[in-house]
């Protein structure tokens, strides 16, 4: 929703609202488009150059456009690119249920399907939204971390204080984007395999993000405990993915 919004404010997307091959099946979980590219996975030496065509996007050429990237791909992603950075959280139940509707709709594209890793996706939301933290804490970008819910809840003040945080942007246009018709998995269910004391973390920290409280000293502590916890069972999960891909490649049919 935030590309749909910075898009009606005027800003300039790269990516396409539904990208090939996805369109069609992606206009299913969101009508108004999700602004994707190859750089969802970041910006940096693999994606830019573009690996095919060879055009390289610069830092000064592109300071006022907007580009959605994935968690992972803003961790990879070289700062000299960040000039803003827009977070949005989920509660993790819904992350989970959305998660899981995004892959039925996918359900179709092997390829994606052989490099997707079998992991919670509670433990996706927590690894994600946790590397998300220590990154803004290390690096030291701007960023502007919100909820979905508060955004809904009140648009205007959150449009206003981002357009006014970047510098730029038609306030109209931004607002008339933002279509609550749209959300999804408003009541999500509890998915098995999280630790209750775990799940507690989890909600404290999404809770935390939507009131806009800062994370003090002894929440930050208790979420290095709780990561250092459930990162042997990150590694484990990369692990049998790499197995997994490995395994699958050797099966897979020569490409032509």
């Amino acid at each position: 929703m935030w590309m749909q919004i910075l898009v009606g404010a005027g800003l300039l997307p790269i990516g396409e609202a539904f990208p090939a091959p996805w369109g069609e099946a992606l206009k299913a979980a969101n009508p108004r488009g999700f602004y994707e590219s190859q750089l969802v996975a970041g910006i940096y030496y693999a994606t830019n150059p573009h690996p095919e065509t060879g055009a390289y996007l610069a830092p000064a050429a592109t300071c006022e456009h907007v580009v959605k990237v994935f968690i992972p791909g803003l961790i990879r992603s070289d700062v000299a690119f960040l000039d803003r950075v827009i977070a949005t959280v989920r509660p993790w139940r819904q992350y989970a249920a959305s998660l899981a509707r995004m892959k039925a709709l996918a359900d179709t594209d092997r390829e994606a399907a052989l490099f997707d890793v079998p992991l919670h996706p509670g433990l996706r939301w927590w690894a994600e939204n946790f590397a998300l933290i220590r990154d803004v804490a290390t690096r030291g970008y701007p960023a502007h971390v919100t909820t979905y819910d508060r955004l809904l809840e009140r648009p205007a003040a959150e449009v206003d204080a981002v357009l006014s945080w970047i510098g730029r942007g038609d306030r109209t246009g931004a607002l008339a984007a933002i279509d609550r018709e749209l959300r999804t998995e408003l009541a999500a269910p509890e998915p098995a395999g999280v630790e209750p004391r775990h799940a507690a973390v989890f909600d404290e920290l999404y809770d935390r993000i939507h009131r806009g409280q800062d994370l003090d000293e002894r929440f930050v502590a208790l979420l290095n405990r709780t990561d250092a916890e459930l990162r042997p069972h990150l590694v484990a999960a990369e692990q049998q993915a790499r197995e997994s891909v490995v395994q699958g490649l050797a099966a897979a049919p020569s490409a032509p």
